[in-house]
């Protein structure tokens, strides 16, 4: 092939295959920077997808994708493999609406495998593609069909990650090779020539026939073999000592070997391609690589917005009104200070949940338990048994991985663990794997739980503060990004139990709004002349106040940016009919579908939750009682009940 930009001329893995192995670095190199130019105009992942570029050139080159399985974990390294399976010019429209996704989706690409975005199913996934392989009889001959798992240092330390392995290890006649991508583990043995030489050896099939044999042979005399196996096991622990862990799960463990290296690359897979049985292949690589500013800041780089490559992401200028994420990282400073029974635990979110200040500052009480949601929810009840407070910081659609420790290992036994929920509702452009869009429903169906849902930033701190206070489990959702721009008073005020406030006073229709809903259920309910109320509590919901409006209204609206089935509107619902109150009631919330990513304003208003959708859909339902709103008449304070 004349030289050239070879990147433009490959429109899918088979115009890779075709290139000599010569020229893959020359791909390498347009595509690392194709990655970065493409990122620096859209926002996305770019640290990890600087780290996996020859991996990704690598992995298409040996193996015969799509027909061979290929799942990337998480996917937040699977640009490049976008890129080359026919996305390139897609590029420009990732993670925007009607665009492409920034996780690997089924929908999107016969070369995506398996849809992922939460982390740690890789091995899960293509362990069950390869039994389903063998079932169908597609394990055989020189076309079978392989699996390959592609799953990062950070994945790997989910107990569902080892579960997978410790199911593979004992699964006969199947073909799965798992590569973990090291970027950070301290347990990796410098890489070099005789890594490399290693790995080829390891991976052969000479090395691999004669390991077969002689444990045949060896097998007939049981002390023998056992102390072979014990030889080997300890030989390659010389070596390699992460090995070993791996080895004892029932994988045929190479490497460590440079993941950027295609001279060690190319030969082990293909190597380890002709191998059966489960097998585990253990590359290095740096994040951000290639990127010098990337490679000094991976975290800053992680998951940037749009920046000029050239001058690197600028510190933004002091936002104007704080995100809610950082207004829960001053409350659990400014409360740790005041109880030092506060304990913080996050799974790996430290900078997401805003808990970088309180690490700093409270390094004994502050605990990253990594990719373990399961894990992190029964540790904080281990901690609030010994009368701590543990505050467990961790996304809503995170929580969901831990919904039965926090069933049977918190409510069931009334602890005081308190749950700060954040990307709870639309996140943009992350999409429908991160949106929050069950927790009111999740949540309030546990008994002893209570739940809040703020409507401003203030009402953040302070709800933050009462479900602090509170003597049993608790959840504080809110949403991702910055709310209506209310003053954050700093002393604390509890805000009673189950108790909602009049936030308007109209007649005829009352919108119960919640959480950050309140605002546009305010500028609808002044163009209708209807009372607004701001719920506040989802769980334990107001009943008195639900009794009084039913007095003198003729219609309700509840309003969330939650899904309406078993959401903050069927609570109400369920209030009515437990009370007896007849009258009609109009739910407003997020479809019965999961919603792609796009700005959040926008998917807002696709969704009628923005003030338009919610006054449009009022007049529809409700046109007779809507039609000709009277006066306005004055706003109820804050607590105010009266009729």
């Amino acid at each position: 092939m004349p030289a050239g930009n070879l990147l433009d001329r490959i429109d899918d893995p088979s115009a890779l295959r075709a290139l000599d192995r010569s020229q893959l670095g020359q791909v390498a190199a347009e595509l690392r920077a194709f990655v970065l130019d493409s990122v620096s105009r859209t926002g996305g992942h770019l640290s990890s997808n600087l780290g996996t570029v020859e991996l990704a050139i690598a992995l298409h080159f040996v193996f015969d994708t799509p027909r061979d399985r290929l799942v990337w974990d998480v996917g937040h390294q699977s640009y490049p493999h976008k890129i080359l399976t026919g996305r390139r010019e897609r590029m420009s429209s990732l993670r925007q609406f009607g665009g492409i996704s920034g996780f690997p989706k089924r929908g999107e690409s016969e070369y995506d495998s398996f849809g992922t975005a939460h982390s740690s199913t890789s091995i899960s996934a293509a362990l069950g593609m390869a039994v389903a392989s063998r079932n169908k009889g597609e394990n055989q001959g020189p076309g079978r069909r392989r699996h390959v798992a592609v799953i990062g240092d950070g994945a790997l330390t989910a107990g569902m990650a080892f579960e997978a392995m410790n199911s593979a290890g004992v699964t006969p006649d199947i073909d799965l090779l798992v590569v973990l991508n090291d970027n950070d583990m301290s347990i990796s043995p410098p890489v070099g020539a005789l890594n490399r030489h290693l790995a080829r050896l390891m991976s052969g099939q000479f090395y691999a026939k004669a390991r077969d044999v002689g444990r045949a042979m060896l097998s007939r005399v049981p002390p023998v073999f056992e102390l072979a196996r014990r030889l080997e096991e300890h030989a390659k622990g010389m070596v390699v000592p992460a090995g070993t862990l791996f080895e004892e799960f029932g994988f045929n463990y190479v490497g460590p070997i440079d993941g950027h290296d295609f001279e060690a690359l190319i030969p082990t897979l293909q190597n380890m391609r002709e191998l059966r049985g489960p097998q585990f292949l253990h590359i290095v690589t740096r994040k951000g690589r290639g990127y010098k500013l990337a490679e000094a800041d991976p975290v800053l780089y992680h998951g940037p917005g749009r920046f000029d490559p050239a001058e690197g992401i600028r510190k933004p200028a002091a936002p104007s009104r704080p995100t809610f994420t950082q207004v829960f990282g001053d409350w659990i400073c400014d409360m740790a200070a005041l109880d030092d029974r506060l304990v913080g635990i996050t799974p790996a979110m430290r900078e997401g949940s805003g808990l970088v200040e309180f690490e700093r500052r409270f390094p004994q009480r502050y605990f990253d338990v990594g990719i373990a949601e399961q894990h992190a929810v029964t540790f904080a009840a281990g901690i609030a048994c010994e009368g701590l407070k543990p505050v467990v910081a961790i996304y809503s659609t995170f929580l969901q991985r831990g919904y039965d420790q926090l069933i049977h290992d918190v409510a069931l036994q009334n602890l005081p663990v308190m749950f700060a929920l954040d990307r709870a509702g639309l996140v943009g452009a992350d999409g429908a794997t991160h949106a929050g869009m069950f927790d009111y429903a999740f949540l309030r169906c546990i008994p002893n739980m209570v739940v809040l849902a703020p409507s401003d930033e203030n009402e953040c701190r302070q709800m933050l503060y009462t479900a602090f206070m509170h003597e049993g489990p608790s959840a504080v959702r809110y949403p991702r990004g910055a709310g209506v721009g209310a003053e954050v008073q700093r002393e604390f005020t509890a805000i009673p139990l189950g108790k909602a406030e009049f936030r308007r006073r109209g007649r005829k229709i009352a919108i119960l709004a919640f959480g950050t809903m309140l605002a546009p259920a305010l500028v609808a309910g002044e163009a209708l002349d209807a009372t607004v109320v701001n719920m506040r509590w989802v769980k334990p919901i107001d009943r008195a106040l639900i009794a009084e409006l039913a007095a003198d209204h003729e219609a309700f609206v509840t309003v969330e940016e939650h899904v309406v089935m078993g959401g903050a509107g069927s609570a109400v619902a369920e209030a009515m009919a437990g009370d007896g109150i007849v009258l009609p009631l109009l739910q407003l919330g997020l479809s019965d579908r999961f919603i792609d990513h796009g700005e959040q304003s926008q998917l807002l208003r696709l969704e009628g939750l923005d003030a338009d959708g919610i006054e449009r859909s009022i007049r529809e339902r409700f046109g007779a009682l809507a039609a000709a709103p009277g006066p306005r008449l004055v706003a109820g304070g804050a607590g105010d009940r009266a009729a």
